[in-house]
């Protein structure tokens, strides 16, 4: 499909929903949405983070913007099932409608040996960055306008890819036959095999394409005009604490330290939260990315601090149909076991 012009919905204000838009990535695109008169919907894990969050919003916005979006800070944690639930009800009494839908909240913690759960008993990584919003949006569909520029957006990551430069380093991201997801009850890995850490972030991002992609395809049956996208921001490591690495930190912080020494200042082949962040924003509000088809979109380092944002192919086992079926069959049965 040839695609549309490089024009803004920047006069048309949009209703936004998004997760992980308290830190990192996400706050900064919910920072420049905000400026450019688009209302927000950010959940956050709880009313601390919440006040957290608009105080900061508040002291950083510029106060001569006289077009400000409005935002509305929910509670919501992405590692309870029931949480989602009690969203969804509240977003149906109030009657809101969502033009844009980005899931794009994530955890990693690399270094350690032993797996988290969520409230529901799921390995945590699996959890929140594919089971939850699998149901968060199965949940929020009949709020989302069908309308030609509504979207879905999903942050996904190239280590999903086992041939991307981040992919090549330690496990590999694979799926396997989806054993784990079949046996239900206390699964570690979604392949069914010794937990690992690192692994279970790239499976997680690698299940994020296949969500995507099965999403759009079901949706294009319905002939829906909901547009998916899934895109990777690139390898961003913040200064301060409160970047992606936060977690990882925990478990290993010399380590990471030096890591990001070493691949933001010397290499550098890391790009900022703020820079992550206007793609995000503009992903949201160009029509250059409107497409009826699900697309995927990096952003790739072609030399030292220079990217080049485009859209790319998925991994071989992202392409594959039949296991984005199964993926889908099988989240959805996982959820129906324990809501």
């Amino acid at each position: 499909m040839k695609e549309k012009s490089n024009k803004t919905n920047k006069d048309k204000p949009l209703t936004i929903f998004i997760t992980g838009g308290s830190s990192g990535i996400g706050y900064k695109a919910v920072l420049n949405l905000i400026s450019l008169g688009h209302n927000i919907i950010l959940p956050c894990k709880n009313i601390l983070r919440a006040n957290e969050v608009l105080i900061n919003i508040v002291n950083e916005m510029p106060c001569s913007l006289l077009k400000r979006g409005s935002i509305y800070t929910p509670i919501m944690d992405l590692s309870d099932l029931n949480s989602i639930d009690y969203l969804c009800s509240e977003i149906k009494k109030k009657k809101l409608n969502i033009d844009v839908l980005i899931l794009n909240a994530g955890l990693q913690y690399t270094g350690s040996k032993i797996p988290r759960r969520s409230t529901q008993g799921f390995e945590l990584t699996f959890a929140v960055n594919h089971l939850s919003h699998f149901y968060l949006t199965q949940s929020l569909l009949p709020f989302i306008n069908k309308r030609n520029d509504s979207k879905i957006i999903i942050t996904s990551s190239e280590v999903h890819n086992p041939m991307s430069s981040g992919g090549r380093v330690g496990a590999k991201a694979s799926l396997g036959n989806l054993l784990g997801l079949e046996s239900v009850v206390g699964f570690d890995m979604i392949d069914g095999k010794e937990f690992n850490a690192d692994k279970a972030y790239k499976d997680s991002k690698l299940c994020n394409i296949l969500f995507a992609k099965e999403l759009s395809k079901r949706l294009k049956k319905k002939k829906s005009p909901i547009q998916v996208i899934a895109w990777a921001p690139g390898l961003v490591i913040s200064r301060d604490n409160q970047g992606f690495f936060r977690y990882s930190k925990k478990y290993n912080q010399l380590g990471q330290i030096i890591f990001a020494s070493l691949a933001r200042d010397f290499l550098r082949i890391t790009t900022s939260n703020y820079k992550a962040g206007m793609l995000l924003s503009d992903l949201v509000c160009s029509c250059k990315y409107n497409t009826c088809d699900f697309t995927y979109y990096s952003n790739k380092i072609i030399s030292p601090g220079k990217f080049v944002f485009e859209k790319s192919n998925i991994s071989e086992e992202a392409q594959n149909e039949d296991l984005s079926e199964k993926l889908w069959e099988l989240s959805k049965s996982l959820i129906e076991t324990k809501i």
